[in-house]
């Protein structure tokens, strides 16, 4: 992959190019400073309130545990390790936990990412040190290194599957067709939950500030480009469906590319397939590249475009 930079300039005025002569290119935005070894982090234990320095690479080894099945193909969880220290180290800089813990990291999934090193095993060990040091970047900075359990066959832009555009994220591929929905496991090629009207209605509330009154229907009034619902109709709300996803809770809701939104009796039914917001890297599209030779590098690429994966320390 070749090294990425900020655009050039693509217009200059003729009385410049009179005056220079030449185009200048824009500077190339500076990277993260590499450290010049593997750097010691701290890590606040959110289930005991203890704070302790850790080698980031015992680190990420523990989130990999936590994150992918230790069992799983080498190179599946390698790529899972890019992008684990790509999220630490992005995060790190960013300070978020530093605001809250006074540490460079906890082990709160809501505040930072999953952490278990009781999983550690020689898999995950193995693919930590096959990967070591390796992020992923784009124009020199961290990628947003999202991942998703099984994106249901097709990936989804930050956009859609998060809702998220406070910054732009171009690295991210959506409508990736990795076909992971020939491995995964049945509730992930298809899926039913019932929810209870009254739960659905305050969870509305709570994301708009408005009643959508007694739920006598629902349906789904827009979807992205990757078939997943971006807005449904709740009563006489409307409300996004990242929000409602994560607001009647992740694993009660297991995707927003549904198939099916209903009021039946006093319960909502939704139908579905995958398991996640499908941006970024599939982790069951992962296991299915390694499977078939793919390098932990290339299944990285395979799901973001126009990235370096820079090695930071040996």
């Amino acid at each position: 992959m070749k090294t990425t930079f900020i655009r050039a300039v693509l217009m200059v005025t003729l009385i410049g190019l009179m005056a220079t002569g030449c185009i200048r290119a824009a500077p190339r935005k500076p990277a993260p400073p590499a450290p010049g070894g593997e750097p010691t982090i701290s890590l606040y234990i959110n289930e005991t309130g203890e704070k302790k320095n850790i080698k980031l690479e015992e680190y990420v080894a523990g989130v990999v545990a936590a994150e992918m099945e230790p069992t799983w193909p080498v190179n599946a969880l390698a790529a899972q390790a890019i992008l684990a220290r790509t999220f630490t180290m992005e995060n790190i800089k960013a300070g978020r936990v530093k605001q809250l813990h006074g540490t460079d990291a906890s082990t709160s999934v809501e505040e930072f990412q999953a952490y278990n090193p009781s999983r550690i095993n020689d898999n995950v060990r193995r693919a930590v040190d096959l990967t070591r040091g390796e992020v992923a970047m784009h124009g020199g900075d961290y990628i947003k290194a999202w991942f998703n359990a099984c994106d249901g066959g097709v990936s989804a832009s930050a956009a859609e599957g998060l809702a998220y555009t406070k910054t732009p994220t171009p690295y991210v591929k959506a409508g990736v067709r990795d076909n992971c929905l020939s491995i995964t496991t049945p509730e992930n090629r298809h899926w039913e939950k019932r929810i209870p009207l009254d739960q659905v209605r305050a969870a509305v509330q709570k994301i708009t500030g408005q009643d959508p009154g007694p739920v006598t229907s629902v349906r789904i009034v827009r979807r992205g480009p990757s078939g997943r619902a971006e807005e449904l109709q709740v009563g006489k709300v409307t409300v996004g469906g990242p929000a409602l996803r994560l607001a009647l809770g992740s694993d009660v809701v297991r995707s927003m590319l549904l198939t099916g939104a209903t009021v039946q009796g006093d319960s909502l039914v939704l139908t579905g397939k995958g398991f996640g917001h499908g941006v970024g890297m599939c982790q069951w599209g992962a296991r299915l590249l390694a499977q078939q030779g793919r390098s932990p590098e290339d299944i990285v690429r395979f799901y973001f475009k126009d990235i370096e994966i820079r090695k930071l320390w040996q």
